[in-house]
């Protein structure tokens, strides 16, 4: 059952972070106003979203060089693919006793 609890599952199905994973995709590294206005929702919610994200550490937060004061937010494309990797590893190795061979 941990497997299917894992962060980065946990974070995902919130379809607002999904949309922000998406829109990080789109846009490479980008400050919480550049995400907010490709969607729906305002920056403070964008802003707590991001903090769910970060925390899975499949997105990564960095001080803007130009401006201490801006968090650039990029997603850690490398470690997101692992946690899929290995959650898939875990489902297959668990899709025996459940589901037969």
């Amino acid at each position: 059952m941990r497997t299917l609890e894992a962060p980065l599952l946990k974070a995902i199905v919130e379809p607002t972070r999904l949309e922000i994973l998406k829109v990080l995709l789109t846009l490479g590294p980008s400050d919480v106003g550049a995400i907010a206005n490709k969607l729906p929702q305002d920056r403070s919610v964008i802003s707590r979203h991001l903090r769910v994200l970060t925390k899975t550490g499949v997105v990564r937060e960095e001080r803007s060089p130009s401006d201490g004061r801006l968090r650039i937010y990029a997603l850690d494309g490398v470690l997101f693919v692992h946690e899929f990797e290995r959650i898939c590893a875990r489902m297959r190795a668990l899709a025996p006793l459940c589901c037969g061979a």
